[in-house]
């Protein structure tokens, strides 16, 4: 197959009701803020689509504590979904800003609705798993479920919860958006820099041999080994999306400008360095930055700066590599 180059489009999906602390809506203006004063004429570059959000649910009464505001991340999610399969579908390579990283789950939908009958393997660059259930959430946000819904795997061995049939008839269309149950197999996902997690995640990971490269590891293996024995694990995969939370970076070194920061995490240039080395494979097709927040960011506007410096170098690599 010839492959061909992709052109870029942005995704700008403003939703922050899956997080436990409102503000990641406004990380995507704080990342064009970060541009324009770096003199950068990046976000003027590039088509981009403005995804409509459902923030007002914050003002809504909740009563499905297992689910927090389920029905409205679920619209958020199949919106975002028909977004990214339309992008796709034009040819074009979808870079997906969004608030919470619930919304993973509607770009992994969206690429799956796109490529029904490709495998799709998944990057997921963070400092938590995001691997419970209604089932298991200790909190009940939904931006701890995204894998858990696109894998299909409500982790009932480590049941904890009764939930509501509000929440249980939501979970399970968030599962099967666009009729496809599930979107990706636990073998096809791999972590780096997962480093705070609760015990069903545990053992979920466990049970299904997912690998977590903890940032330890890429410091003490070296960063080329480990990118090269991730791409080994994803060589069955058609396609690969990115995923990138700031959390995954360390919130003493960088920001605590995120939703939930957590130390001893990567710096930028791991980070940078992670993203181009599977865009090199010419496989990736999507990538995702989430969890800017602006509003808890101690060191004036960083981590927005920090999320910036990423994409202002790793875009470039995008564009120059061919993709299929």
């Amino acid at each position: 197959m010839k492959l061909t180059m992709k052109e870029i489009k942005i995704i700008k999906n403003r939703s922050d009701i899956g997080a436990g602390t409102r503000g990641a809506d406004m990380g995507i203006d704080a990342i064009e803020i970060a541009a324009i004063n770096a003199g950068s004429n990046f976000f003027n570059q590039y088509e981009y689509v403005d995804v409509p959000s459902s923030n007002e649910a914050v003002y809504e009464k909740q009563n499905t504590p297992y689910g927090v505001r389920i029905d409205k991340v679920r619209e958020v999610c199949e919106r975002l979904s028909g977004y990214v399969k339309d992008t796709l579908l034009e040819n074009k390579f979808p870079l997906v800003l969004s608030g919470d990283h619930s919304s993973a789950l509607g770009t992994i939908s969206g690429i799956k609705c796109a490529y029904p009958t490709k495998r799709l393997g998944v990057v997921w660059i963070d400092a938590h798993a995001d691997i419970h259930s209604p089932y298991t959430t200790p909190s009940g946000n939904i931006h701890g479920m995204p894998l858990a819904a696109a894998l299909a795997d409500d982790n009932m061995d480590r049941k904890k919860n009764q939930v509501t049939s509000t929440t249980f008839e939501n979970w399970e269309a968030m599962k099967n958006i666009g009729g496809i149950s599930p979107k990706l197999l636990h073998e096809d996902l791999i972590y780096f820099g997962v480093r705070d997690t609760e015990s069903p995640e545990d053992y979920t990971i466990a049970k299904n041999k997912i690998k977590n490269y903890k940032v330890e590891e890429i410091r003490y293996r070296g960063m080329e080994v480990c990118l090269a024995e991730a791409l080994e694990k994803l060589a069955n995969t058609d396609f690969i999306y990115i995923s990138f939370d700031v959390d995954s970076m360390d919130c003493d070194l960088i920001s605590k400008g995120t939703g939930t920061p957590v130390s001893k995490g990567f710096d930028q240039n791991e980070v940078k360095q992670i993203i181009k080395g599977f865009i090199a494979s010419g496989k990736v097709n999507c990538l995702e930055v989430v969890e800017v927040n602006p509003c808890l960011d101690n060191k004036g506007n960083l981590m927005a700066e920090t999320a910036f410096d990423v994409l202002n170098d790793v875009t470039p690599f995008i564009e120059k590599v061919n993709l299929k």
